[in-house]
């Protein structure tokens, strides 16, 4: 962790550490720790959806989210009692769809599924960004999350440790989501023009519960493509709608 600090501190201007409010368990919130990968902006305007393109990142920026060291300070928030090493990512307070009862994680079933999630909201116009994090991406994370965290082991919670570790990343499930979401648009809009009837209310309770408790399934649910119809789920599910 000091090298990284003394990185970060050599290769550009502004704090080593990065702080922001998230929300975890139970709805409190709480300061996440990071080491910052972005250029410092004295009133922290940082965009919410980050891709790899829409930020000024630190020259050693792309390098710490490439390999996740840019999270190592994330084990003081384990220590002080905010998070856990497995679990839910903690959420900004305005992307929150879903009170946790668990600790949020600094891994998880989602974050390894969207690891490489800059470069895929990459692709997304940046006029639907922050329509297609929240509709699409936002539910479907908290599913994934839903589905390990209740079906969840200490044997399973080593396997995603090392399975980050290790960066075995899947980028299929949030591929297959923007090919399913661009159909779904190019269908659906008229003039390629998404409207406020298009904007989901986050509010409304369409998502699963999650549960934290333990069973005897021992194996880590892998990150497999979702079938069409599961697609349109997850999709539809954000406008409550059925396929």
């Amino acid at each position: 962790m000091l090298a990284v600090a003394l990185a970060v501190r050599f290769t550009s201007t502004g704090p080593v550490l990065f702080l922001q409010k998230r929300t975890g368990r139970n709805g409190r919130n709480f300061t996440i720790v990071k080491f910052r990968t972005m250029a410092h902006i004295a009133d922290g305007a940082h965009r919410p959806a980050t891709t790899a393109s829409n930020q000024r990142f630190t020259p050693i920026g792309p390098f710490l989210r490439r390999w996740k060291l840019d999270e190592l300070p994330q084990l003081l928030n384990v220590l002080a009692g905010h998070m856990s090493l497995v679990g839910p990512r903690p959420k900004l307070p305005q992307h929150l769809i879903a009170v946790l009862p668990c600790r949020p994680g600094i891994t998880g079933a989602a974050t390894a599924a969207f690891a490489r999630e800059e470069l895929t909201l990459s692709y997304v116009p940046g006029r639907h960004l922050d329509f297609f994090y929240r509709s699409v991406v936002l539910p479907a994370k908290h599913r994934l999350d839903v589905e390990y965290m209740t079906n969840a082991t200490f044997l399973s919670d080593l396997k995603l440790i090392v399975k980050s570790i290790l960066r075995r990343w899947n980028n299929s499930i949030p591929e297959m989501l923007l090919n399913a979401w661009d159909y779904e648009q190019r269908s659906t809009m008229n003039d390629g023009v998404i409207t406020e009837s298009d904007v989901v209310d986050m509010s409304t309770p369409m998502l699963p519960a999650m549960h934290c408790h333990t069973s005897t399934r021992m194996d880590v649910p892998q990150a497999q493509p979702m079938d069409w119809v599961e697609l349109r789920l997850v999709a539809d599910s954000t406008r409550g709608t059925t396929p």
